[in-house]
């Protein structure tokens, strides 16, 4: 018989300093490893990484492997959603809705986290703790990340505004 588990929802909000179309592509898995330190997920699938919905890869959590799945990256919606498992452990859903705001992009993140057993209860209330605390460290990295990318204006790869 199974114990009560703990579930916990944690909600933070950040700016992205970019406009939408620049900001969207950073919040794939694959893209993420440009601007977060020490995120780097080894892809099951596709086997050369492209964010899509369905892919599927792996990320070491301490001495633990969590499985991921985006379940959605739909760009029009303006929505991605990863869920992961590390099994016997705890189950989470992570939400990502990108709202454009002209030269910014507003984000919101929010972390459902459940625990599998019993004895899980305390890991998911500790990383519920850091998801409380995550919205200014993604601000500061991924904006760091964008103040040192060329202007797209300059990019001669981008079409120019105008």
């Amino acid at each position: 018989m199974r114990g009560p588990v703990l579930h916990t929802r944690e909600r933070f909000a950040l700016t992205a300093n970019a406009p939408f179309e620049l900001a969207w592509p950073l919040f794939g898995a694959h893209k993420e490893r440009d601007w977060a330190p020490g995120w780097n997920p080894s892809f099951v699938w596709p086997e050369n990484p492209v964010d899509r919905e369905g892919m599927v890869f792996e990320v070491r959590h301490a001495d633990m492997t969590a499985i991921w799945v985006n379940t959605v990256f739909d760009e029009t919606a303006r929505r991605i959603q990863y869920v992961y498992l590390i099994p016997n452990v705890l189950v989470t859903v992570i939400t990502l809705k990108l709202e454009p705001d002209g030269a910014s992009t507003n984000v919101e993140v929010i972390y459902e986290r459940t625990a599998l057993a019993e004895a899980a209860n305390e890991i998911v209330r500790d990383m519920a703790a850091g998801d409380r605390a995550a919205g200014k460290e993604w601000s500061e990295q991924i904006n760091t990340y964008l103040r040192h990318q060329p202007d797209p204006i300059d990019d001669p790869v981008l079409p120019s505004k105008g």
